[in-house]
């Protein structure tokens, strides 16, 4: 498998500026590719506790943080409940927190996942404790219910001309089988894949993404503390949105990017899943 790429490595650890002796939270742990920096960079007495719903994603990060033994803890919990496991863990007030909202690359390149046009699994699950899959919504949604949800989390112009053909053709028990269905309806035009918005829809939904980014933010309130700060990266602009407005609307926090930070040219042609990446910063005041 091809080498996890942290997205804005360096941005996330000259925002988060690590000290000796700090305590960070990496909410969205993942293979542990931010995590590490952390934990090198506030070395020698630096801690992290990291939190992940996936627990193929947990053995990785478990791996790769083996070295620093007990000054990396993970747990494997959504980060919706991040206040509950900082509280357990005796985590509060912190120095710092990141929670990148992307898909990982492990999971998008796992076929067994269905993220990807060509699985041959309709699933999207980014825990498998989730009850719902893609396939649920594709196969039991109405087209009015399947037009919304693609229209409105996957921003796509053509939305019911996508319901009308799910539910003319429909079972899909495939990712691939369901993003021919979406191209033969709509045609091909440019680089990008006529499915890519749908997918985008079916994932937010199945995972819950934009209520959980909503629900978490007011939680980091409660466990950064003082002068600490927080590096949220995301990767759509539904996302991007509710941080923007959480640090706008609330004044225990300072907003230490007007314009979020974006990789360049460079980090994109390293690793192109970057290229829709956004990172804001703000401080706790």
């Amino acid at each position: 498998m091809k080498a996890h790429v942290p997205v804005l490595l360096d941005e996330v650890i000259q925002a988060l500026a690590p000290k000796r002796g700090g305590r960070y939270i990496d909410g969205t742990v993942g293979a542990g590719g931010h995590a590490k920096a952390l934990l090198d960079a506030s070395a020698p007495d630096g801690k992290l506790l990291g939190l992940d719903g996936d627990a193929e994603a947990l053995r990785l990060a478990r791996e790769t943080l083996a070295p620093f033994g007990e000054r990396a803890i993970l747990v494997r919990s959504n980060f919706t409940q991040l206040k509950t496991v900082a509280a357990e863990w005796d985590w509060m007030p912190c120095d710092g927190a990141l929670l990148d909202f992307g898909l990982s690359s492990m999971q998008l390149a796992n076929p067994a996942r269905g993220f990807s046009f060509t699985s041959d699994t309709l699933d999207m699950r980014m825990d498998d404790r989730t009850a719902v899959t893609a396939a649920d919504i594709v196969n039991e949604w109405d087209e009015a219910e399947l037009a919304d949800l693609i229209y409105e989390y996957g921003e796509e112009r053509a939305a019911r001309k996508i319901a009308r053909v799910i539910c003319e053709q429909r079972p899909f028990h495939s990712a691939q089988t369901l993003a021919d269905a979406i191209q033969g309806a709509v045609g091909r035009h440019g680089k990008i894949h006529p499915a890519t918005r749908t997918f985008q829809a079916l994932r937010l939904a199945v995972n819950h993404e934009l209520e959980n980014v909503a629900a978490v933010l007011p939680q980091l309130t409660e466990v950064v503390g003082s002068g600490g700060r927080v590096a949220l990266i995301t990767f759509h602009s539904l996302e991007d949105r509710i941080v923007k407005n959480f640090f706008k609307q609330n004044a225990q926090w300072r907003n230490l990017t007007k314009h979020p930070i974006q990789p360049t040219y460079q980090q994109t042609r390293e690793n192109p899943r970057a290229r829709s990446a956004k990172l804001r910063v703000a401080e706790r005041v």
